[in-house]
């Protein structure tokens, strides 16, 4: 952002209309929520308070004793007393200054760990549509950002209001007892503080919202290209000379912004400082002259001088301090919207957990549609996104952009995106069912395999089996239970997942098997190792189990990363194993280690697996054949072969040459 033209002055002369956020009593009930554990600490935080402004102000009237009485006197004692309390003031209030910093910093730190800890357990109980439709980055900002925004309103903002209110009124009380005509005119440049204090506390307020957006566009540049695989990206298409230039144009904008507020800043405090001195002259100027005529004291013109400095800088801050107030509530509101997001999926309060698991599962005519099972509201309300490219969700690139609010349905996907899942979850057009009144049962201890063209709803299937969804309509049952009346933590004890796209946490592969069962004992672990066929490469490694494994596992091969959570799975022992077996990308050597891998997890358990090898179906007790969100075969290879229907398409085009 630049200033051309007119300069400063013309900057400043902008409109002033802007957007200002609305402080209810609802919100700061809300935030009295979070500090009425802290009551006590609030109010010794506010007498706190009352003292340090009350010592300030003693030093003046210390100086105007001294130049009044003391000096003209040669009274000796007094000349030492009021030395010794000239430097017991600042020691004095040194001493409460620490104290009320500890008070403020205690009140805030609490706060923010209360914040912290409450949106941070909120974004657990979310679904996985809340994490699907939502920017990760944008919810690092909540739980950071925001919260500590919500801790300085606290413990910064509203103490200096606080402050400067009660300075204001302790001064202005001392300088009228003093002397009221000197008060008055005082007070009367006071509208050239308020002026250029409005005005500019605009302007400085609006480079702030500015140097926001330019540091998380900067901020976006380094998230997407310092991972594993935007790094990778950048090496394999060689653009690093690209990405840096990115970089060093979102710095530079960075850059010339800090350089611009700056510069209005000083210019800022420099029209105050010329305008608290023809205040302070006037002053000097009437009050010499009356002290000229004896209607007061040399004391009383260097005590007015003192409080008069005291009293210009607290004015000076509280002529915004609405505006400051209502903005500091900004973070507070971000974080309650955060918590205000419904939980899709929930267990009913006195739902009973599911036990003794036998393995039955149960789609009865269920119909799932990603556009609409999140009408409860599943994201964030509304957020401002910046378009880049044809991205709905990417943040805006290039400083000649402008931002494009984009209204977010409550199932999170914006008005007139399509309505996608993520990890698999099969997207479509704007609304798209991608289940139609699927209907199977599978008996404890079977084998289904899934398979169907790509886009079939496959991996919906498996989605709602550990409930991370709820269907449309119908339902999904284990063992006669529907899903949606037991607790979720029973259902997630007795499930069992194996994704394609595995993750590992950057840790070693000890914790990262320990996950599944963290009281598991090193024979069960080693055990389930084995049974994955991860075990002697383990042991092989250096630091064996204590090897770390990288961000996402990235320091593993993609066939030992699957063994891994494999072998994770196993240590877990769910009654039910749902997973998706593909391994083309894998070499032979890894698959057929995979491969037997999952024998050994699937033998005893019900299992359903969307399957892409032959072996898989064949071994399979009954095989679902889907196509367009529908279940439109179902039995065993030789009775579909038979059929001739799509299956008998599929095994011509995708499984014959497995043969």
């Amino acid at each position: 952002m630049a200033f051309h033209g007119g300069g400063w002055w013309a900057f400043l002369s902008q409109d002033e209309e802007q957007d200002q956020p609305v402080v209810t009593r609802d919100l700061l009930a809300r935030v009295w929520h979070f500090a009425r554990p802290y009551t006590r600490e609030v109010v010794l935080l506010l007498l706190s308070i009352l003292l340090t402004t009350g010592i300030t102000l003693v030093t003046p009237l210390l100086m105007r004793t001294l130049i009044d009485d003391v000096i003209p006197n040669a009274d000796t004692r007094m000349l030492s007393l009021l030395a010794l309390a000239l430097i017991a003031v600042p020691i004095l209030n040194g001493v409460v200054g620490v104290w009320q910093r500890k008070l403020s910093a205690y009140v805030g730190e609490q706060i923010i760990f209360d914040l912290r800890c409450a949106v941070y357990e909120h974004f657990q109980r979310m679904s996985l549509r809340f994490f699907t439709q939502s920017r990760t980055g944008e919810l690092m900002s909540r739980l950071n950002n925001d919260v500590v925004g919500a801790q300085q309103a606290v413990s910064n903002t509203l103490i200096a209001i606080f402050s400067n209110i009660v300075q204001v009124i302790g001064t202005l009380a001392i300088m009228i007892a003093l002397e009221w005509r000197l008060t008055l005119l005082g007070l009367v440049v006071l509208p050239f503080f308020y002026l250029p204090a409005r005005r500019i506390g605009r302007v400085l307020r609006d480079l702030r919202r500015k140097s926001m957006v330019l540091n998380a566009e900067m901020n976006a540049t380094m998230n997407e290209t310092l991972n594993v695989s935007g790094a990778l990206l950048v090496k394999l298409f060689g653009r690093e000379e690209r990405e840096l230039a990115r970089f060093r144009r979102d710095s530079a904008a960075v850059r010339d912004l800090g350089i611009h507020s700056a510069v209005i800043g000083r210019w800022f405090f420099m029209v105050l400082g010329i305008i608290g001195a023809v205040g302070s002259a006037l002053v000097y100027w009437v009050g010499g002259y009356l002290t000229i005529q004896g209607a007061f004291t040399i004391g009383t013109i260097v005590a007015f001088g003192a409080y008069l400095s005291q009293l210009y800088g607290p004015l000076m801050a509280l002529t915004n301090a609405p505006v400051e107030f209502a903005q500091s509530m900004v973070s507070f509101e971000r974080v309650f919207e955060v918590l205000d997001i419904p939980v899709e999926i929930a267990a009913a309060p006195d739902a009973p957990p599911l036990r003794e698991v036998a393995g039955q599962i149960t789609f009865d005519q269920v119909t799932f549609d990603y556009a609409t099972t999140g009408e409860k509201g599943a994201a964030l309300a509304e957020v401002v996104r910046y378009d880049w490219g044809s991205g709905e969700t990417l943040l805006r690139r290039g400083r000649n952009r402008k931002p494009r609010s984009v209204a977010y349905r409550a199932n999170g996907a914006a008005d007139g995106a399509e309505a996608d899942g993520a990890n698999g979850v099969e997207a479509g057009a704007p609304r798209r069912v991608a289940l139609h009144e699927v209907d199977f049962r599978i008996e404890p201890g079977q084998l289904a395999a899934l398979v169907g063209p790509s886009g079939a709803g496959k991996t919906t299937i498996t989605y709602l089996i550990p409930r991370l969804y709820d269907p449309t309509g119908g339902r999904v049952l284990i063992d006669g239970h529907d899903l949606r009346d037991v607790t979720l933590h029973s259902l997630a004890e007795n499930i069992g997942m194996v994704t394609q796209e595995t993750y590992l946490f950057y840790d070693t592969i000890r914790a990262n098997l320990l996950y599944a069962r963290p009281d598991a004992t090193e024979a069960e672990m080693v055990a389930a190792a084995r049974a994955a066929n991860i075990h002697d490469f383990v042991a092989g490694l250096p630091d064996g189990y204590d090897t770390v494994v990288g961000e996402r596992g990235y320091r593993l091969s993609g066939g030992e990363r699957q063994r891994v959570a494999i072998a994770r799975v196993i240590l877990k022992n769910p009654r039910i194993l749902v997973l998706d077996e593909a391994t083309s990308h894998l070499d032979s050597l890894s698959e057929a280690l995979i491969q037997d891998a999952l024998q050994h997890v699937m033998e005893g358990r019900t299992s359903l697996v969307i399957a892409h090898r032959l072996s898989t179906i064949l071994a399979a007790d009954v095989i679902l054949v889907m196509d367009e969100g529908r279940l439109v075969e179902r039995g065993t290879h030789d009775e579909l072969l038979a059929r001739g229907g799509l299956y008998a398409s599929l095994y011509e085009t995708q499984f014959r040459a497995q043969v």
